[in-house]
């Protein structure tokens, strides 16, 4: 009702007449008197001044028609947004994507996005798993990129799998197992684990524990970590190891060791994750593309 109140200010204020302004907007002239008192009662003072001229607009009402203009132009391009999303038609396709994790997925599927849809744009973002669910439920993101730990609050999503990484063992350099190829996680019984803040990175405390399960012991939980950075730095600074996906081997962090684990089960999936019901074929597209990206790619 706003916005009907907002274009027939503008009507107004465009032909200068209550009248002319009826006629331009098909409605009964004491129609568009009565949107006006309520727009008046909504602004909490007089808009117009009335003289035998036509209508004036008041300080007040010039503040307004002053910002009317952009709230239509914004509440216009949104419901086209929205029709054009609902017949499956996207101009742009909103994609997050997790650090490096995602990187060699990402670069040939946008490649070929860009053969198959030139129309559309892409739109990336870095960012975290919590921002990518967060971004996803608020309609700010299509598609996201994130772990099996950050899948696991996804069920309200499409999801498929794009890739599965062995798990390494993060240890201070100065830790007796630091110096080996490849370690048992069991080794590491009784070792206290650096935790994540679940706000930051939501799952991944369930996946470590997961994995020490299979080991055959549950994890002693130590300090909190907010990033992959602060882990590592919490790893070289702590008595505390970590686990991480393998594809973080090339990671640079000076004082800590990542070493292979021989359990085969011990791995992290790289999902991709998108909203539920129709898709537009830029996204099914995207996907497709990432699929095939992945199953070419190194683990």
């Amino acid at each position: 009702m706003l916005l009907t109140y907002l274009r027939s200010l503008r009507a107004i204020v465009e032909q200068g007449s209550l009248n002319r302004a009826a006629q331009l907007l098909g409605v009964a002239q004491p129609t568009l008197t009565r949107q006006m008192q309520a727009l008046e009662q909504l602004a909490g003072g007089r808009l117009f001044e009335r003289g035998p001229a036509g209508v004036k607009l008041t300080d007040a009402g010039h503040v307004l028609a002053s910002r009317a203009a952009a709230i239509l132009r914004q509440a216009d391009e949104a419901l086209a947004d929205t029709r054009r999303r609902a017949r499956g038609q996207h101009d742009e396709l909103r994609i997050g994507y997790l650090m490096s994790a995602a990187e060699a997925f990402v670069t040939p599927a946008i490649r070929a996005l860009r053969q198959a849809h030139p129309d559309v744009k892409a739109k990336l973002s870095e960012l975290s798993p919590a921002e990518q669910l967060a971004g996803l439920r608020r309609g700010d993101l299509d598609v996201a990129l994130l772990g099996q730990e950050g899948g696991v609050q996804a069920r309200e999503f499409y999801t498929r799998r794009l890739a599965t990484y062995a798990a390494l063992a993060v240890l201070p350099a100065t830790h007796p197992l630091a110096g080996e190829r490849a370690v048992e996680l069991a080794r590491l019984r009784g070792e206290l684990f650096i935790a994540t803040e679940e706000e930051h990175m939501p799952g991944r405390n369930g996946w470590v524990a997961a994995q020490c399960r299979r080991a055959g012991f549950r994890p002693r939980s130590g300090p909190e970590a907010t990033s992959i950075t602060h882990l590592f730095s919490l790893v070289a600074n702590e008595p505390g190891v970590a686990l991480v996906p393998a594809y973080l081997r090339s990671f640079p962090h000076p004082g800590v060791e990542l070493v292979d684990l021989r359990d085969s089960r011990a791995n992290w999936e790289l999902l991709v994750v998108w909203h539920r019901g129709k898709s537009s074929a830029a996204l099914k597209f995207f996907v497709e593309a990432l699929q095939r990206a992945a199953t070419g790619s190194p683990k």
